[in-house]
């Protein structure tokens, strides 16, 4: 099986959770999930985008190939930029020849570009089986539940609350379209992703 782990670099990602950019943690725990894939027989590969693709590395084919995989995600960048979610998945589409599992990592705020997101991902899963990965928005749960004081803390509330069903929209539109969709606190994802993975790769699905 082909597997491709691909990095949202874009600004949502480089938002900080337990400390560290979101996309530290997602690279933690794809490499995780590439470690296993390897020493499985599976291949994997990385791909990295914010406006524009950024990187994308020739599949790795064997656990002894896993340090170039380590060495080529400390090279994803950071980008203060929106991402361009049709260039970049349109591109790594094209350059597949074969069906593949295809594990996005990403996070959104603005409805307009999570709609972008959900056609181009719509578009990609149409051939590839699609993992997409985000992490639980903790801050916004937490201004959505605490109690309203006064009449701003009300109001945060209010808007968070509507924050959290326009992503739950999101996730859903995505689930609707047949892609696996993992969301969790920052500590679980790794975890998740990797049963996710050995799940999809009991069924047979990938290839």
């Amino acid at each position: 099986n082909q597997i491709v782990f691909a990095f949202d670099c874009g600004a949502a990602m480089c938002e900080p959770v337990g400390g560290l950019p979101r996309i530290d943690r997602a690279v933690s725990a794809a490499l995780s999930t590439a470690y296993v894939a390897l020493k499985g027989g599976d291949k994997a590969a990385l791909f990295g985008f914010a406006a524009r693709p950024e990187l994308f590395t020739p599949f790795a084919t064997d656990a002894r190939d896993f340090s170039r995989l380590h060495r080529a995600a400390a090279g994803l960048d950071y980008h203060a930029q929106e991402p361009n979610f049709t260039l970049a998945l349109a591109t790594l589409a094209g350059r597949l020849q074969r069906r593949s599992l295809i594990v996005v990592f990403s996070d959104f705020t603005d409805p307009t570009s999570a709609e972008l997101m959900v056609e181009s991902i719509a578009r990609l899963a149409g051939r590839h089986v699609v993992l997409f990965v985000t992490m639980t928005d903790e801050e916004l749960t937490d201004m959505a539940v605490a109690a309203p004081d006064d009449i701003q803390r009300m109001a945060m509330a209010v808007s968070a609350d509507g924050l959290l069903r326009q992503r739950a929209l999101v996730l859903g539109k995505l689930r609707g379209l047949g892609v696996d969709v993992i969301e969790a606190p920052w500590d679980r994802i790794g975890t998740r992703l990797l049963d996710t993975y050995l799940s999809i790769k009991r069924k047979g699905a990938i290839g």
